[in-house]
């Protein structure tokens, strides 16, 4: 028999597990999570860019609204976590600037602004020149882009330690381990035994364990989601106070074909990402990761070797086969999954949490997380890089 027990137990302490959690507790559920690090994973590693908007790709237009609504929400989530946890989320809405470095990035980002106006969203043309009076940091050579105010943005890793802090004031129970294996007794998920050999047990089980989340022993294949890591290498600088403001907004472009873009923090960090690499669960920082991001950086705002290097690091983003995230029940009784959720996690945390929240209360599933419920896939398996 498991040695404890809550009404939900949730595997992963990333952002998205611990917003689930944390919502959970909220609704007077006993919750647990099961992290040997929680507060880790691949938002340690994420800029933190909020950027519904800019972030939108062709074929992907019905992410397009749940993006939208977890932006939405994103004021008065973030309102309510530093009120209750006295944490600086460093949240800020200083909007984004796509531009383009050549004729063919320009003609991209027509497209891009013209599939924009058809959603309804609020995006302006700006000429190289009027770039630049934004952004004089900008290379001389920009030949247009688009100014985006609703993108805003947040720091990962602050948003990560409020919500720790903030499941610990309603009573979340960390285990600080890894889960082992999913325990399913009588066809429904029953908890799960922890790498000490703890039985954890639960009425239902949450699956939020980013790009690990296929890994999890136990699971049926079935309800196995289709989940893999791709890596992302990012580097952080500093601003010196000599140098500020560098850049008053986040500013993003496509370099050769690869996305760059910078995010400036108020404290002075400027973030630089990031590459897009299927290389399995390798995290290794490379050389050459290093130099492409130096690089195309330095294409886009020349200044930017100026400043300290400060940190190398590289996550794995959870991507899905349609790079959206799996919300809602699995196809194993009492076995939820909150994953899959890509280059998006950050921005879909409001909306995840309300989301399942709402499903572990006793509720249905919102209409704005229909679309993206598991069963989509049917019995997709899961490919395992070496």
């Amino acid at each position: 028999m498991p040695s404890r027990t809550s009404d939900v137990l949730v595997i992963g302490g990333g952002i998205i597990g611990l917003v689930t959690a944390w919502r959970a507790a909220q609704r007077g559920l006993a919750t647990a999570v099961v992290d040997p690090e929680p507060g880790g994973g691949a938002a340690r590693v994420a800029a933190g860019m909020l950027a519904a908007v800019t972030e939108l790709h062709h074929g992907e237009e019905r992410l397009l609204a749940l993006n939208l609504e977890s932006a939405r929400r994103y004021p008065d989530f973030a309102a309510e976590l530093t009120e209750l946890t006295g944490h600086d989320l460093g949240y800020r809405r200083c909007g984004t600037l796509a531009v383009a470095l050549d004729s063919d990035d320009r003609a991209h980002l027509r497209e891009l602004h013209a599939l924009q106006r058809r959603s309804g969203l609020d995006s302006v043309w700006l000429s190289g020149r009027e770039c630049r009076r934004l952004e004089p940091m900008l290379a001389p050579g920009v030949r247009g882009g688009l100014r985006v105010d609703g993108d805003h943005q947040i720091d990962p890793r602050r948003l990560a330690s409020a919500l720790v802090a903030a499941c610990e004031r309603a009573g979340v129970v960390f285990h600080r381990c890894w889960a082992e294996r999913l325990d399913v007794a009588a066809g429904r998920a029953a908890g799960v035994t922890a790498a000490d050999g703890t039985r954890l047990g639960a009425g239902r089980v949450v699956l939020a364990g980013g790009s690990l989340s296929g890994r999890l022993a136990g699971v049926p294949d079935d309800a196995l989601p289709p989940v893999r890591p791709v890596k992302g290498q990012v580097l952080r600088l500093t601003v010196p106070r000599r140098y500020a403001p560098f850049l008053s907004r986040t500013v993003r472009a496509v370099v050769r074909g690869s996305q760059v873009y910078l995010v400036p923090r108020e404290n002075g960090e400027l973030v630089v990402g990031a590459t897009s690499e299927e290389l399995g669960w390798d995290t290794t920082v490379t050389a050459g990761g290093v130099y492409e991001l130096l690089r195309d950086a330095h294409e886009l705002v020349p200044g930017i070797t100026e400043l300290p290097l400060t940190e190398t690091g590289a996550g794995l983003r959870p991507g899905s086969p349609d790079n959206a995230p799996l919300l809602g029940p699995s196809s194993l009784d009492g076995l939820l999954l909150a994953t899959g959720h890509y280059r998006n996690g950050v921005l879909l945390t409001p909306v995840t949490g309300d989301v399942m929240a709402a499903l572990l209360a006793g509720g249905e599933l919102p209409d704005a997380a229909r679309p993206f419920t598991p069963e989509r896939f049917g019995a997709v398996p899961v490919e395992q890089p070496v």
